[in-house]
């Protein structure tokens, strides 16, 4: 099997098989983006609330608290881990795929940094860098869009029938 070849030259099966695996890949990103909406109202003052606390608000409706050092090591970890891999395995399929190579590099290769400008922000907000809420937004959206596109071009290739010229 050559993965350096067209992603139309790849059998049914394998068709089938990477397309199954984006759909439930892109059901747990989305899911977890679902989870951000619900904890931090995906903006900056959520995301600031979510990992500093509000202890200070008497009106809050929930009680939040900061995050302990533990915490947030191991959300960072987790996260950057378990992103890089994923980033990686959709990289490696986008890269099958034949579109604009510009284009297709910055697919492949943004969402590595918008992961480690995230989550390495949410790290620094924690540690007072206040403004850095800002950066994770535009960061988390940036990768958010990444993602989408890459799917998006995998999943319509993947339907196509293309001949392809060996």
């Amino acid at each position: 099997m050559n993965f350096n070849g067209s992603i139309y030259a790849f059998s049914k099966e394998l068709k089938l098989l990477i397309g199954t695996f984006i759909i439930v890949l892109s059901i747990g990103f989305f899911s977890g983006l679902l989870f951000v909406e619900e904890t931090s109202s995906s903006n900056p003052a959520g995301i600031e609330e979510q990992y500093l606390g509000n202890e200070t608000d008497e009106d809050a409706e929930v009680m939040k608290f900061k995050k302990s050092e533990q915490e947030m090591l191991t959300l960072v970890h987790n996260h950057i881990l378990s992103m890089s891999i994923i980033f990686f395995l959709v990289g490696m399929i986008l890269n099958t795929c034949q579109f604009n190579k510009k284009l297709k590099l910055f697919l492949m290769i943004e969402p590595f940094l918008s992961v480690v400008l995230t989550f390495g922000g949410l790290f620094l907000l924690w540690q007072g860098m206040l403004w850095m809420k800002y950066i994770v937004m535009v960061s988390g959206f940036l990768m958010t869009l990444t993602y989408g596109i890459s799917v998006g071009i995998i999943l319509f290739q993947l339907t196509r029938n293309k001949t392809v010229e060996l």
